[in-house]
């Protein structure tokens, strides 16, 4: 089990093993935290936190929910805004470096084409 949290502990996370590869987006908010993300079905991921520890941001199409801690605000996951969704992003820059060393970043343009740029 791989655990990681925000810079104050209030919100962590785990999931059973590291994603094959992570993800790097350019898009307009994801440039602006720099998330590396790793995804995973939402029941595959354990996030412990107390409701007020988490604020949430819906942007754009309002399809997902941007997650940061309401106190440090280290942004942690993303996660549908529909029940039914099948995917989250857990942001791995709140791992230990040590976790990810191996694994292969992609870059995706989600700024312009949402291709990947490697």
């Amino acid at each position: 089990m791989l655990t990681g949290s925000c810079h104050c502990g209030a919100v962590r996370i785990q999931v059973a093993s590291k994603p094959r590869r992570l993800t790097s987006c350019n898009c307009s908010i994801c440039r602006r935290h720099a998330g590396l993300w790793g995804y995973y079905q939402p029941s595959k991921v354990k996030i412990t936190a107390r409701k007020a520890d988490i604020d949430r941001y819906a942007w754009g199409d309002k399809c997902l929910w941007l997650c940061r801690c309401a106190t440090c605000g280290c942004v942690t996951h993303w996660q549908p805004t529909a029940r039914a969704g099948n995917r989250m992003g857990v942001n791995f820059r709140n791992f230990d470096p040590s976790v990810i060393e191996t694994t292969r970043v992609r870059r995706l343009d989600g700024a312009k084409s949402w291709k990947f740029l490697d």
